[in-house]
């Protein structure tokens, strides 16, 4: 008898996944995970999600936020906050980028 391995076709992962990392979770998932998380944390609910880019851990998301009700509206005061996501859709981290008025229209560059 021959010591040497047959072979019997191509060797399978486990299914747990072995040491692969998890899988991403979908854009409408890690849009809505980022949302409610920095929710939670601001005690604001957003306004919006105004971007939303994949990461090699997981996601990054912009989402805009009302920090500051005024009248007229166009006088409100918004900030854009970045979110970091892992591939789960846990908050990892957020930082405020930018606050503007709602009226306020980016100008061209």
């Amino acid at each position: 008898m021959s010591s040497e391995r047959q072979d019997d076709g191509p060797r399978r992962e486990p299914r747990d996944g072995g040491s692969r990392r998890p899988r991403r979770m979908s854009a409408p998932k890690a849009m809505r995970s980022a949302a409610q998380q920095l929710e939670e944390l601001l005690g604001r609910p957003p306004e919006a999600i105004s971007a939303l880019r994949p990461t090699d851990d997981g996601w990054e998301a912009e989402v805009e936020v009302l920090e500051l009700e005024r009248i007229p509206e166009t006088a409100s005061v918004l900030a854009s906050y970045r979110v970091t996501l892992d591939a789960e859709g846990e908050l990892m981290a957020y930082e405020r980028v930018r606050r503007y008025t709602r009226g306020q229209i980016d100008r061209r560059t």
